[in-house]
Parts: C-alpha cells; structure tokens; sequence
C-alpha cells in the first residue's frame, strides 16, 4: 500500500464530529501512512444546534484506529495559550512535527444589528488569533532539516460573496485569507508552504433540509461538498507532490454558483 506520507507528523485542529472535515483530514493523513496528533473542543459543538459527536470525543477518538500513531488534547482555543500547548503536547507524543493543518472555527450567526463585542472578539481570537499563534508555535518546533514542512489553513467564502448574517465568523476568516501570503513568504526560505482553502458548502450536518436543498440547486454537480473533498486536497498539498505550491488560497468548492 502507497504511505506517501510515512513517518511524518501532522497536526489537524478542530476534530470533533465524525462528520466534520476535521475528521475526514486526519483519516486521510492516517491512511497516508502519518503520525496525527488531533486537537479538539466538545463544549463548542455542544453549544452549536448541531451538537456534539453522540458517542464522545473518546470514542471518536478511538474510530480513527491506528492507536500508535494517533494523540489527542483537548483544548480551548479562546485561551491565549492553547495554540502553543496543541503544538507542544504533539511535539512531545512524536517528537517532530512536519504538518500543521489549522481546520478549527468558531460559527457565529449574527448580523450587523445583533452583532455584540463579546462575540467579535471571540471569533477572532478562536478563528484568526488561534491560527496565528498555531503557525507560530509550529515553526518554533519544526525540524527544518527534515522533509515536507507544510500548513495548510482553512478560510471561507466571504471574500467571493458577502456574509452579512454571519459578521463575527466571515470577519475572522478574511483575516486567515489575508495572512496566508504573509505566512506563506515569512516561511519561504525554510522550505514550508503555507496555503489556505475555501471548501465551499460542505455537509457536516448542519444545515436544516431548507438549506441543503437550496445549496444542492446551487451546486453544477447536484450535491454539497463532502468532507472528504477537502480532505484529498489537504492530502495533496501536504505530500510531496504539493510542495510548489505556497501562499494560495485555493477555493474548492465543486463551481459552487451564488447568484
């Protein structure tokens, strides 16, 4: 069986539900033959009308197999230092750390007229801060001697059509938008790429069926993204095949049409 990615070590934050492209992520760099050390934060999806994984984070963990090479930390990223305990808890599981893959957010459903300040700031600490201090602590723990330095972040479509009932959480994602080419020419001269993705609509179960029938119609294939979809491009722009590949922000979203 191809391992493309045998005896690397991956990061992938934000995994959660096992319909969640976190989880999709990190069965992909699994079945690529990596070590994953997964971050994940329950108490946001129990607050979410989704909810959370109906078996438990433990369990969860435990579907993705590969016990020997699979670490897992709970963690709260609205807590200035959660970033840099991700990275230092997978760092000592595995003691290196080739793949950072930042898929984590915080969803918020307010509009100019219900927006507070509490969840501004909460947005942007959990979506743009988090990501920021993620890099960081990811390139202060990188061998830079060994091969496939790679981060892959995780934006929305807020910069191809507006969110406007949606303020807190598109706000935070343009920011990842605009850092990527910073982060991606900062990183440059030590061989680690920097990209960031736009899934496009994706079914992780939370869409009511007036949603998901309005999107599907939207959609020149008949169906929403699935999590895997985005899972085989992270898969790509981790491997060896994606390393000319820097500073993008690659939308990926099956021609999603919004008007």
């Amino acid at each position: 069986m191809d391992a493309p990615l045998r005896g690397r070590v991956a990061i992938v934050t934000g995994v959660s539900r096992r319909v969640g492209i976190g989880f999709a992520i990190a069965q992909r760099l699994l079945a690529d033959g990596a070590s994953v050390f997964v971050q994940s934060w329950t108490a946001h999806d129990e607050a979410q009308p989704w909810g959370a994984d109906d078996d438990g984070i433990d369990a969860l963990i435990r579907s993705l197999g590969h016990s020997e090479r699979v670490g897992h930390l709970e963690a709260d990223f609205a807590e200035p230092d959660a970033p840099a305990k991700v990275i230092a808890a997978a760092h000592e599981r595995f003691g290196a750390i080739d793949i950072l893959v930042a898929n984590h957010a915080r969803s918020s459903q307010q509009s100019l007229e219900t927006v507070t300040a509490d969840e501004l700031d909460l947005s942007w600490a959990v979506n743009a801060r988090t990501t920021v201090l993620l890099v960081q602590a990811f390139a202060a723990h990188h061998d830079d001697a060994r091969p496939g330095g790679r981060v892959v972040l995780f934006t929305s479509g807020q910069h191809l059509a507006p969110m406007p009932n949606e303020l807190p959480y598109s706000v935070s994602k343009g920011a990842i938008h605009q850092m990527t080419a910073s982060l991606a020419d900062h990183l440059a001269d030590r061989r680690i790429t920097v990209n960031a993705i736009n899934p496009g609509p994706t079914d992780t179960g939370w869409a009511d069926s007036e949603r998901n029938e309005t999107v599907a119609r939207s959609m020149p294939f008949g169906r929403w993204g699935a999590p895997t979809d985005a899972a085989n491009l992270v898969g790509f722009l981790v491997s060896d095949d994606g390393a000319w590949v820097t500073g993008q922000v690659i939308n990926s979203e099956g021609g999603f049409r919004r008007s």
